[in-house]
């Protein structure tokens, strides 16, 4: 790793703090135009890239040294059951993978791409009922991709994508160990 590492503080040595000035809810921020644009001639330079891929309810980022083959991987677990005013679904999907591939890719290469705004928000109470539903909801996601899986190399993969929360329930349990004897 130590190619990469060497890269990657060359890298962040010289990448400047990214602002556009973007206008988010009650923040502003740099979109990923924006920060490609920045970063992708200096990444060039010291022989770096990235890609980001979804698996599942995640982002994995990968960051690369094209000389020597090293990689930092990172993931990044995308929220579900999200509802946002005036977004169907799909919108609600998209706008989630984007805010989390600007973050995740922020965070790996040490990037400063928005205001700082710690401690601005006030967190949003949810009721017992809203609670409910979420972890019912994430136990059908998680039911739903290990039903997913073709063979035991692909159940493996969708087990590790689990939640603590997921993989601690019962029929979660049971139907991973199901799967396992089809598999098998």
């Amino acid at each position: 790793m130590k190619n990469l590492f060497k890269a990657l503080a060359g890298f962040q040595q010289e990448v400047p703090t990214i602002h556009q000035g973007t206008k988010g809810y009650g923040y502003t921020y740099s979109n990923l135009n924006t920060i490609f644009k920045v970063i992708n001639p200096i990444l060039k330079k010291y022989e770096l890239g990235f890609t980001q891929l979804i698996e599942g309810n995640s982002i994995k980022t990968i960051i690369f040294h094209s000389e020597s083959g090293e990689s930092l991987e990172s993931i990044t677990e995308i929220p579900q059951g999200v509802t946002l005013k005036g977004m169907n679904t799909f919108q609600v999907n998209g706008s989630g993978i984007t805010y989390y591939r600007r973050y995740s890719l922020s965070s790996a290469l040490g990037l400063v791409t928005d205001v700082d705004s710690d401690a601005t928000g006030e967190e949003i109470k949810k009721t017992d009922s809203q609670i409910a539903e979420e972890y019912n909801n994430s136990i059908k996601t998680a039911k739903a991709n290990l039903k997913a899986s073709k063979d035991l190399n692909s159940l493996v993969k969708a087990w590790g994508r689990l939640t603590v929360d997921q993989k601690n329930n019962k029929e979660v349990t049971e139907l991973k160990d199901s799967l396992k004897v089809k598999h098998s």
